[in-house]
């Protein structure tokens, strides 16, 4: 049986590690050909190896800096002139800084919105300028619930969220004539990932003088389904934008919360 992205080509930005990871496996599970770009060659290139060896699927691992135009046009052409054509783009790559709005320095808040906001029209911008000429394409971006809603002392990163949704909603009106669909995902807390793992259970037990383990307690309780976001419920969405199941879907800000946001 023919698989649902079968001889797809795809490029996955922030690829090397976490859910760009994950979505760049499971895009070729799905039969698609990726490029892995990522500001860490090192890590795309092992990202590259593991789903050559594991899928037998063509790979590329290309160095990119999402707010530097002339390596994300780069890495377009090199999709084109590598694999014929780009059928996918995936806008994973982000970054969050947390501060309270009086102590947030001026230059990471920018950092955070140069990053996540304008590193995606970077990216969907030359997406869009090499998927023009065939009329086709599927932009997706990873976005958040806090693009939905305020996010506590996360100002920058809310703002980039929020501002994605918008760009996403003002690029397919706009690409829509060039039968080009854009689409976001905006998922909940992923409570198993290294983020959480390795950093923020451990940094809010200190903050608010409890164990990690009731620091998770705290965050599931909040989702209806009570259990955190994983990469698969992600990967299954960004599956299904990639193919022609949604063929008529465009434009949309599709939650993977567990009822946590409902907008």
């Amino acid at each position: 049986m023919e698989k649902a992205l079968q001889d797809r080509i795809a490029v996955v930005t922030g690829g090397a590690q976490g859910l760009g990871r994950a979505i760049c496996l499971r895009l070729a599970e799905e039969g698609a050909h990726v490029i892995i770009a990522d500001i860490n060659l090192q890590g795309a290139q092992e990202t590259a190896d593991d789903i050559a060896a594991l899928t037998q699927r063509r790979t590329l691992a290309v160095q990119v800096d999402v707010t530097q135009e002339e390596q994300v046009a780069a890495a377009m052409d090199r999709a084109i002139e590598s694999f014929g054509q780009l059928d996918i783009c995936v806008s994973n790559a982000g970054v969050l800084i947390a501060e309270a709005v009086d102590e947030f320095p001026a230059e990471k808040w920018r950092f955070v919105i140069n990053v996540n906001l304008f590193g995606y029209f970077l990216v969907a911008k030359h997406a869009a300028r090499v998927m023009k000429p065939v009329q086709s394409g599927a932009i997706i971006q990873i976005n958040s619930k806090s693009g939905k809603k305020g996010s506590y002392k996360n100002s920058a990163y809310a703002a980039s969220k929020f501002g994605g949704i918008g760009l996403t909603q003002s690029l397919a009106l706009e690409l829509a004539e060039d039968k080009i669909r854009v689409n976001a995902i905006c998922p909940g807390n992923l409570l198993d990932s290294p983020l959480w793992v390795d950093s923020l259970y451990a940094q809010y037990a200190k903050k608010w003088g409890i164990t990690e383990e009731q620091v998770r307690k705290r965050y599931t309780d909040q989702v209806p389904m009570k259990r955190g976001c994983t990469y698969e419920d992600v990967s299954n969405v960004v599956v299904f934008l990639a193919s022609d199941q949604s063929s008529y879907m465009t434009g949309q800000a599709i939650n993977v919360t567990g009822g946590q946001e409902m907008r």
